[in-house]
């Protein structure tokens, strides 16, 4: 049953961090009007894309994104206060065990972290489609595709090779197509360069040989100055940034991870490791909260200044140790699911321990 110190509990919890996940949204807000300002009037952004299309679906995201943060900040404050005035020493001396006391804590971790869920699953990837675009057209420098030899496989035992794509001309130089059957050639074509032809939907080849191989080794060769067709890919899979992944749910994610893994692209291990996050970041929400609860139940000579002190040190550590893990899974040293949940399975350990031996 919910109780009154539950619900005095949960609404300076939930208050607290409303209010601070508020004022640091706007402080970003401000800062990074100051910063794009120059290109918004350069430009001429209307104000209602500004506002709507960027600002609105801007605002989702850097919530999403300090939730875990100032869960902890929150907790870490409110708590401290409350041990200072003696409040947490009233509550556990009039009966109420520190077991029973954590649970208006988790109630709230529990609410933030199902709206991060929420979040990361369905409402982001939906808004960061709108956001996304309106940087691209406005605030992002034109993209530019550097990657040099791109090998792909475009489907099963089919592989193409380019030695670079021209993003502007929609051109692949020394480009080559093969065909296999097992573990046998079957048939290559390689041009001089491809380009794609957007009113007629097909490639352009110029200076092409081909070169095809029947099973009984029989051989037919084909050589000429240009000819149109039909290749299996479009030039919008070379016109896709990283970060692209950001706009797209978890189903899409899923589909686009097992046809990048397919391609064999070099990025699958961030595409992994951008899965493995959406679900293992809010779950640090409940861990950061054990931590604070324990570190500022206890009343200390330096207040709440040391237990906020204490607390931003860990949770900027947790930070820290996160973005270090993901790195060695992006390097291919670590699976991915490992790298996104070893803070949690740490620091986990370290809330259990403080935990037993907060006051009680």
């Amino acid at each position: 049953m919910i109780k009154k110190l539950d619900i005095y509990i949960l609404r300076k919890f939930l208050g607290t961090f409303v209010f601070a996940i508020g004022l640091i949204s706007i402080v970003i807000i401000v800062f990074d009007i100051s910063e794009k300002l120059d290109s918004f009037i350069k430009k001429h952004v209307p104000v209602h894309a500004i506002i709507f299309d960027y600002y609105c679906n801007f605002v989702p995201y850097l919530v999403n994104l300090f939730s875990p943060l100032f869960t902890f900040i929150s907790v870490v404050f409110f708590t401290s206060r409350l041990a200072a005035r003696s409040e947490i020493i009233a509550i556990l001396s009039s009966g109420v065990s520190f077991r029973r006391l954590l649970y208006p804590y988790i109630v709230g971790s529990f609410m933030i972290a199902s709206l991060s869920l929420y979040l990361n699953h369905v409402v982001i990837p939906n808004a960061n489609k709108t956001r996304l675009a309106f940087e691209n057209m406005y605030t992002r420098d034109k993209f530019m595709n550097v990657s040099k030899n791109i090998h792909k496989q475009i489907s099963p035992g089919v592989y193409i090779y380019m030695l670079g794509f021209n993003v502007d001309m929609n051109q692949a130089t020394k480009f080559s197509l093969e065909k296999t059957v097992g573990q046998e050639l079957r048939y290559k074509l390689t041009a001089e360069t491809a380009t794609w032809d957007s009113v007629k939907k097909d490639w352009k080849l110029f200076n092409y040989y081909t070169r095809t191989i029947a099973p009984d080794g029989t051989e037919s060769l084909v050589s000429g100055m240009y000819k149109d067709t039909v290749l299996g890919f479009y030039p919008t899979e070379f016109k896709q940034r990283v970060d692209n992944v950001q706009a797209m749910n978890y189903k899409e994610l899923n589909e686009y991870i097992d046809k990048e893994r397919m391609e064999g692209s070099t990025n699958l291990m961030f595409y992994e490791v951008e899965k493995d996050q959406r679900t293992a970041f809010p779950f640090a929400t409940f861990i950061l909260t054990f931590i604070g609860v324990s570190l500022s139940s206890r009343k200390v000579r330096g207040g709440t200044g040391l237990h906020v002190g204490i607390g931003l040190l860990i949770a900027f550590s947790f930070i820290l140790f996160m973005q270090v893990s993901t790195t060695f899974a992006e390097g291919g040293i670590i699976s991915p699911f490992i790298s996104v949940w070893i803070p949690n399975l740490l620091y986990g350990v370290l809330a259990f321990f403080l935990l037993r031996t907060a006051p009680k």
